[in-house]
């Protein structure tokens, strides 16, 4: 790593949300000299790649820029300062990376003075940070997941700097609270309610780049939700790539249906949203808490990732086919009309075709509602990139296909079981395709698009479903 000093350090007596302050200050000033320098306001653009995690952290990035005084712009090319909040989980992932950051380079041949700054998973990986050394070295400033917090600072450091700084931290144990976010909807929001994850499963990087589970405490948690509700939000979502296992870490324990429990009496809520939920601690205490919930959404995120019982222990999943199909059951039972979606791996190293087999039967006794299929990526560092059995291109693409074909018919007639009926929608905005539409969710999380106004923004309004278009409806305002 790259030390620098600052031509002025934070008082040691300041909690380390204070000293984010201070250096944003800091960063404030030095962007004010940068204006005079360069004649006009200085710009940003913050660029996603990957899960919700990765939006809720880039709105925390822009908050901090905004408070710094930077304005928001949404071309790249304009920006005079850009980050690339990276997303590691598969391969392509990367290259996108790497081809956007060749096209950068260009720009700032011509823009001198622009700053270019990578963060998130992608930044955890040792060869990556290597090779962003040697072929890439008109980027700023790179730096983690584990120090986001420090954004405000680290940036003081690259805007009196002119060379690369690095700041990655193997893992943490630190959660920060109170920085400025910025967020995309005013009726809505991601909260994040844990970091991290301790399942290891074997084709999986994010235990490696995200570090261990580390849960917020309760009241932190009901805090921020509490000051979203007075600001306008209605609906949440609690983000954890576990959340079932939140609370275990904490020093007084506490599991995550009974946090749902307490969310669900603050007032003025009306949704709560939550993913990711592993099948191997789904608890019945949830089950139950959903089930007599009047906030809790009717849509459950279960990934199944293979319906082989052989695959998921070479997975590392943690459960079987039977299993998996039991909680299914249960579930069902306690929340009859709950939509069911699911993530499913194809090609993972070893797959037979009866195995592939295995997963079809479980995506028809299921009956998802809409299922993420994705190609096996071999992730250098996780065990599965190791295994020798890895499956022939030709070979995964065929199922892949078969699999798709599968998941779209089934999936078509799930969703159509709601045609005729009349719905609550909550409008999220003017449809990009028909400005005399707006375009909401239901509570199964389906789309639904239907006349109306941007004056309906953020507003809950009773739609009639007329037409189920196989992923969304069309519908008429009651």
């Amino acid at each position: 790593m790259e030390q620098f000093t600052y031509i002025q350090e934070s008082p040691a007596s300041m909690t380390e949300s204070e000293r984010q302050y201070f250096f944003m200050e800091q960063a404030k000033e030095k962007r004010l000299r940068k204006e005079e320098e360069v004649g006009h306001p200085l710009t940003f653009c913050v660029t996603t790649f990957g899960c919700q995690m990765n939006a809720r952290d880039s709105e925390k990035l822009e908050g901090i820029l905004e408070q710094i005084g930077y304005q928001k712009t949404e071309k790249e090319e304009e920006a005079d300062f850009v980050i690339y909040n990276t997303c590691t989980v598969r391969e392509n992932a990367n290259q996108r990376v790497y081809g956007r950051l060749g096209y950068l380079g260009s720009i700032k041949k011509k823009k001198p003075h622009m700053m270019i700054a990578l963060c998130g998973c992608m930044m955890q990986e040792p060869h990556v940070v290597e090779k962003l050394k040697k072929s890439y070295r008109f980027v700023n400033l790179i730096f983690g997941t584990h120090n986001i917090f420090k954004f405000g600072e680290l940036l003081c450091r690259a805007m009196d700097s002119d060379r690369m700084i690095i700041d990655i931290w193997k893992d943490t144990t630190q959660i920060v609270e109170n920085l400025p976010v910025d967020r995309k909807y005013s009726f809505k929001s991601g909260v994040n309610i844990m970091f991290g994850c301790n399942n290891f499963c074997s084709y999986c990087i994010v235990p490696y780049v995200r570090g261990r589970e580390r849960s917020r405490n309760p009241e932190d948690i009901l805090n921020e939700i509490r000051q979203l509700v007075q600001d306008g939000v209605v609906e949440v979502m609690l983000l954890g790539q576990n959340v079932n296992s939140y609370g275990k870490n904490l020093e007084h324990p506490i599991t995550f249906a009974q946090l749902l429990t307490q969310i669900e009496e603050i007032e003025g809520l009306k949704r709560i949203r939550f993913m990711t939920s592993h099948p191997k601690d789904l608890s019945d205490e949830l089950i139950q808490v959903m089930a007599s919930s009047k906030k809790i959404c009717n849509h459950l995120h279960l990934p199944l990732q293979s319906g082989s019982s052989r695959i998921l222990k070479e997975m590392n999943r943690r459960y079987t086919k039977e299993n998996y199909l039991d909680l299914v059951e249960r579930i069902r039972n306690a929340v009859p009309d709950i939509s069911l979606t699911t993530d499913i791996i194809v090609g993972f190293p070893g797959e037979t075709e009866e195995d592939f087999q295995e997963t079809l039967d479980v995506v028809r006794k299921v009956g998802y509602d809409s299922a993420f299929t994705f190609i096996y990526s071999k992730r250098t560092g996780t065990p599965a990139a190791a295994m020798d059995n890895q499956i022939p291109e030709d070979v995964v693409k065929d199922r892949f296909d078969r699999l798709l074909t599968l998941v779209q018919d089934i999936s078509g007639k799930m969703s159509g079981r709601w045609e005729g009926t009349t719905q609550e929608v909550l409008v999220e905005g003017v449809n990009e395709q028909d400005p005399h539409l707006v375009s909401g969710r239901m509570t199964n999380n389906v789309l639904v698009h239907f006349p109306g106004d941007a004056s309906m923004i953020g507003q809950f309004q009773k739609v009639h479903l007329d037409e189920c278009k196989g992923f969304y409806y069309m519908g008429t305002p009651v």
